[in-house]
């Protein structure tokens, strides 16, 4: 029996839907599962999806044309374990319009689509935590009902990226479907994080090159410093996508008057004024974790040098390795970075699946015997 056990190879497939630069995919990838499909209409982002992979399986297609008959076609190649991904976030963000008509809000309904015809054992579904309230919490109940009416045992929770080791208070929901015919009456149990896991913007990015004191942007400027920077640096030998982003010499002045985490808001009016510079900008605290990355990458400065962060940098932060290298123009890559899940949240996700799985297979094998 024993031995019979450790001959088997598991072989845990997933499907990503909208899945950008593949952050989740990353991190279920580094827990043992591979990926059979991945999907965003973005050509930058899939693109950059297939480069850091051998397997390239993503395809650049809106998902409402990836039909019935294509889908069948694939789970009749892959035995197909879960789907990924968070539809466009947009409709739902706490920031904007929160427009409840927005189409962008209905995409998840094509999420429900995939499911309702693969079956997968679970599901991940991530998106904004404005999705929780929005419309009186309508969005939210609905994905509760629409997958429990398919069979599945739905929770969720609220997630802080920075309890688990990502370096940035970044704040997701994830909800999470088990299908009830598979775990029985289990619902899926979220890792726990803790705020001692967090890591702070100098600790995940000190040794990356000093950029505002002419250091070669593709070298390290140190050895790694701690634990976190050892992960990130992988087998990297030098520092991609960290071009710097040039200033006029006002604007370093003035960014330069900004204390370790404070904001613009803590200098003379009359020097953010006169450029209409955004009261939001804010220097990183190098004593703490980040703020949420964005897509515009213009929002934050530097904790130490006057300029806001490189791709590296705001990679860094989002917990992608050194070696995940973003293609197309430096805004696309921003725009790729800011709008993934942290690969080391999805990997201690991917964790949890992993151990249910594992119960399941062993029940069925203890059955067969």
């Amino acid at each position: 029996m024993e031995h019979y056990k450790e001959d088997i190879i598991m072989d845990y497939k997933t499907i990503d839907l909208f899945c950008g630069a593949g952050g989740f995919s990353l991190g279920f990838e580094m827990a043992g599962f591979k990926t059979s499909l991945a999907i965003d209409k973005w050509d930058h982002a899939i693109n950059t999806f297939n480069h850091n992979r051998d397997n390239q399986v993503g395809i650049s297609i809106d998902i409402n044309e990836f039909d019935n008959d294509r889908l069948k076609a694939l789970i009749a190649q892959n035995d197909i374990t879960g789907i990924i991904g968070g539809p466009p976030c947009q409709g739902f963000s706490m920031v904007g319009t929160r427009d409840e008509s927005d189409d962008r809000n209905s995409l998840y309904l094509q999420y429900v689509r995939f499911v309702e015809v693969v079956r997968p054992k679970f599901f991940i579904l991530e998106n904004v935590k404005g999705l929780l309230n929005l419309k009186k919490g309508h969005f939210k109940d609905d994905i509760i009902e629409r997958f429990s009416g398919l069979g599945y045992n739905v929770t969720y929770k609220l997630l802080k990226a920075s309890d688990y080791g990502v370096p940035q208070n970044r704040e997701r929901v994830f909800f999470v479907g088990l299908r009830n015919d598979v775990f029985n009456d289990t619902f899926f149990a979220f890792p726990k994080g803790h705020e001692s896991n967090s890591v702070s913007t100098s600790q995940a990015i000190s040794d990356l090159p000093s950029l505002d004191n002419g250091d070669d942007q593709e070298i390290y400027k140190t050895e790694p410093q701690n634990d976190y920077q050892q992960l990130m640096r992988n087998n990297s030998d030098t520092v991609s996508n960290n071009e710097i982003t040039n200033h006029t010499e006002q604007t370093k002045n003035i960014i330069s008057l900004v204390p370790d985490g404070g904001s613009i808001k803590d200098i003379p009016e009359e020097y953010y004024t006169v450029r209409n510079y955004n009261t939001a900008f804010k220097r990183m605290d190098s004593e703490k974790p980040s703020t949420t990355i964005d897509c515009g990458h213009r929002n934050y400065f530097h904790y130490k040098e006057n300029r806001v962060p490189t791709v590296r940098e705001s990679a860094r932060i989002q917990s992608f390795p050194d070696d995940y290298y973003f293609t197309g123009s430096k805004t696309s890559q921003y725009t790729q970075v800011g709008n993934a899940v942290p690969p080391l949240l999805a990997k201690q996700i991917a964790q949890e699946i992993n151990k249910l799985l594992e119960v399941v297979q062993d029940e069925q094998l203890t059955l067969n015997v």
